[in-house]
């Protein structure tokens, strides 16, 4: 009898969880993401720090709509068409004071008071005026127009020009007008042998043509010394021209010319639904490895009238070579004889207020080094502040590198210049004195700096950093000089501050794992207390209890902390199945405490998790958030310890949790994707069953950028992309393998799964499967596509997990 009550007592808890919790399914929850609320976004505030604009959508309109608040008023409104019309744009540049702004708005330039909120329309024009900025002394604004600088006086409206490019390949032509007395000398200069005797002849034996010469002279003389300046022409050829900027004591212009590089061949995409209904040819990028284009940086000493290169050849290391090349002996020993220096890319100047220092960023093309350097303007010689050599390759949040990016950096005051720095393992803040070389390191220990500004008065830095926990960031303040941080948000989670022009408010973009982003309002003190301004989630949402999942830690087989999310079931299935989802981009982190990028995903977890299944989700080797060494763990092979990170999970679940070994499954997009393939090719006892979504399947396949960081180059360093890319190891398959593709994926071309489909045929594999998705991009959009794609995952999982 107690036996029969306590079975029933089971059952009716059971039915009561179900009426109170809604069942999730795949149809549900790949809905358009409308159905859950959407999220506040774009936080900014106005110029006068007077209002908090942001994008949101709470009546699930087709878009969304901007809303503002004030300090005051907390109330999110509607933002009416006549004030987004006449509302300021983000970007422009401020004056010393913070007092005036120069912005361009629809290719013209405007000039706005902001105590008497006059705005002067400084150009009207059919040209687009550009990039503009106060003068030194702030009596001019400078601004880019057809690829050349000016200066526009603010008193008077004179609009000067400061530089004089052109592209012909030819030199200069001869300005000005000659008298006959020129023309005559240029006859005589380009006459023969026998026609210049007679002229000196001439000249030695009759007075008046002695006393014509002289009088010509004088002449030509005086018309030079009448005549305006003429700006200096500079050719510079087929070459692009980037970065044009002037010293604030207007005297040196500095500019680079980047030459494209010849025989980069691009790739296409075909697209197969279309409007016209005929096939249609998206451009795209090159592979890695295609040739890189090249640059040079010059200066223009205006007071000289002189051009001439920044010099690159005493940067310190500037013919090193990487250490991978030791593994090939005669590449090695044929580029030790060549002793080139390599390429740079120069980035800046960053010049202080007085003009009397600059600072430029240089970084290798080959990523490997990034040096700091003192920039002499007067004579384009360099001097060493700071190298940071990295062996795998130059990164980390603040840093920069690879040429498009110089990271955190800036003036503290006319001596003192900060930036970031993974010197100690980890991305910390430093100062360099840049009279005498002296470096200070201002924050320090096992997290990083992940944003990093510079206070009104110059007093202070502003950072957000992950100082607690990995997956936990705040904002907090330091002294310039340095000290213990001091903490400013307390909500635990993720944080994104935008701080106000005043520096009186945090506006935060606040979200817990379970809980999407929403925006808060919190007063510039330590432990304020933050005010949530949205509600966001809509009733169907929220009426789900969405999990929290266990943040755990585990050791790889290296002795490493691994981070990962678990999900555990009340009730796991009997077949005791387990899921290990892998997040994408590679360096991109999901253990954390604020709300997944990968939401769908999230919610795919919670689902799995409902239905028997425990799910693992790694922020495995290559993730960030970690510091240095876990960042470059993966470099030259992808698919070694970032898998081996995955393998020791399942160890894990086996050991600890009762999973059963053979009944795991793994599933992931894009380097997800990629680790899927490798799991299934290379580890087939561990995975049963894998879902790989916009898979990189061989890296000799996709861009240069992300690849030659991490694997070098294809013809430089073979080795690492043979043990890296999952089409060589294709033969190993032994579970079930789904491949998910978009037809039109501007990423991971739709090639790749191409080629690996006839690897697999030609290798008469049969226990795979391919679906395409015909419009979609490397991000699905459609719903649709979401909810087929995420079918077939969970049917996989569902007949081959729980046998």
């Amino acid at each position: 009898m107690r036996k029969l009550f306590t079975l029933v007592l089971i059952a009716t808890c059971g039915t009561s969880f179900a009426q109170t919790t809604p069942k999730l399914t795949v149809e549900k929850i790949m809905r358009n993401p409308k159905w859950m609320g959407t999220s506040p976004t774009n936080i900014r505030w106005s110029d006068d720090g007077k209002k908090v604009y942001f994008d949101w959508n709470p009546e699930a309109a087709d878009q969304n709509t901007l809303y503002s608040i004030t300090p005051v008023n907390l109330k999110p409104t509607k933002v009416s068409i006549e004030e987004r019309r006449d509302a300021l744009p983000g970007n422009g540049t401020w004056n010393a004071k913070h007092t005036q702004k120069v912005y361009e708005r629809n290719g013209d330039l405007y000039l706005i008071d902001i105590k008497g909120s006059k705005i002067k329309r400084l150009t009207n024009t059919a040209d687009r005026e550009s990039n503009p900025k106060f003068s030194g002394d702030e009596s001019k604004i400078v601004f880019s127009k057809n690829e050349n600088l000016y200066a526009q006086v603010l008193t008077t409206g004179e609009i000067i020009q400061l530089t004089n490019f052109t592209h012909s390949a030819a030199a200069p032509s001869v300005t000005g007008r000659r008298g006959n007395a020129g023309q005559q000398k240029a006859n005589a200069q380009s006459g023969n042998e026998q026609e210049r005797w007679l002229k000196a002849e001439q000249t030695e034996l009759f007075d008046v043509i002695k006393e014509k010469k002289k009088e010509d002279k004088q002449e030509a003389a005086e018309r030079k010394l009448m005549q305006p300046k003429k700006l200096r022409e500079i050719t510079v050829g087929d070459q692009s021209i980037n970065g044009v900027q002037i010293s604030p004591d207007n005297r040196f212009i500095t500019y680079r010319l980047i030459k494209q590089a010849d025989g980069a061949r691009a790739g296409i995409v075909p697209n197969y639904v279309t409007e016209s209904g005929f096939t249609e040819d998206i451009p795209n990028r090159t592979k890695v490895g295609a040739p890189q284009s090249s640059s040079e940086t010059y200066i223009f000493d205006t007071q000289l009238d002189t051009v001439y290169k920044v010099s690159t050849k005493e940067i310190p290391g500037i013919k090193d070579l990487p250490d991978y090349i030791k593994d090939y002996p005669k590449e090695l020993e044929e580029r030790t004889k060549l002793n080139a220096d390599r390429p740079v890319t120069i980035l800046g100047p960053f010049w202080s207020s007085d003009s009397k220092n600059a600072v430029v960023i240089v970084t290798s093309q080959d990523n490997k080094d990034r040096w700091i350097m003192k920039l002499d303007a007067a004579s384009g010689k360099l001097t060493l502040l700071d190298r940071q050599r990295d062996e795998a390759w130059i990164g980390g949040p603040g840093i920069g590198g690879g040429g498009y990016s110089a990271g955190n950096v800036g003036w503290i005051d006319n001596t003192h210049f900060y930036f970031q720095s993974e010197a100690s393992g980890y991305s910390h803040i430093y100062v360099a004195d840049v009279t005498s070389g002296a470096k200070k390191q201002l924050t320090s220990g096992n997290w990083e700096v992940q944003s990093l500004d510079l206070s009104n008065d110059k007093k202070h830095f502003y950072f957000t950093a992950n100082m607690e926990h990995p997956g936990i960031t705040h904002y907090y303040r330091i002294p310039i000089s340095g000290g213990t941080p001091v903490k400013l948000t307390s909500m635990k989670g993720g944080n994104e501050v935008e701080l106000s022009p005043d520096e009186k408010w945090l506006a935060i973009r606040y979200s817990y794992s379970n809980k999407p982003w929403e925006l808060y309002l919190q007063a510039n003190k330590p432990g304020a207390k933050a005010i949530k301004i949205t509600k966001s989630t809509t009733a169907e949402f929220d009426a789900y209890a969405w999990r929290d999942p266990q943040l755990i830690t585990f050791k790889n087989r290296y002795g490493k902390d691994v981070y990962a999310r678990l999900y555990v079931p009340a009730y796991p299935d009997p077949s005791k199945p387990a899921v290990v989802f892998v997040h994408g981009a590679g360096y991109l982190q999901n253990v954390h405490y604020w709300w997944s990028q990968y939401f769908h995903e999230y919610m795919f977890n919670n689902l799995l998790t409902d239905v028997g299944y425990t799910v693992l989700d790694i922020d495995y080797t290559g993730s960030s958030g970690y510091g240095r060494d876990w960042r470059t763990g993966i470099y030259r092979h992808m698919g070694g310890k970032d898998l081996d990170d995955q393998v020791d999970g399942v160890k894990l679940l086996v050991d600890k949790y009762g999973v059963n070994p053979k009944h795991v499954g793994m599933y992931g997009g894009s380097y997800g994707g990629f680790m899927t393939l490798m799991a299934m090719f290379t580890t087939p006892d561990v995975f049963a069953a894998g879902a790989g979504l916009r898979s990189v399947t061989d890296w000799a396949h996709y861009n240069h950028g992300y690849t030659s960081d991490i694997l070098n180059e294809p013809y430089n360093d073979e080795k690492a992309y043979r043990q890296s890319s999952p089409i060589y190891f294709a033969n190993g398959l032994k579970g079930k393998l789904l491949l998910c593709h978009g037809m039109v994926d501007q990423n991971v071309n739709f090639q790749d799964i191409v080629r690996l489909t006839q690897r697999l045929i030609e290798l008469h594999k049969e226990n795979w499967s391919l679906a395409p998705y015909p419009v979609e991009d490397h991000g699905f959009v459609q719903p649709s596509s979401w909810t087929d794609e995420y079918k077939r995952i969970y049917n996989l999982f569902e007949e081959t997990l729980k046998k």
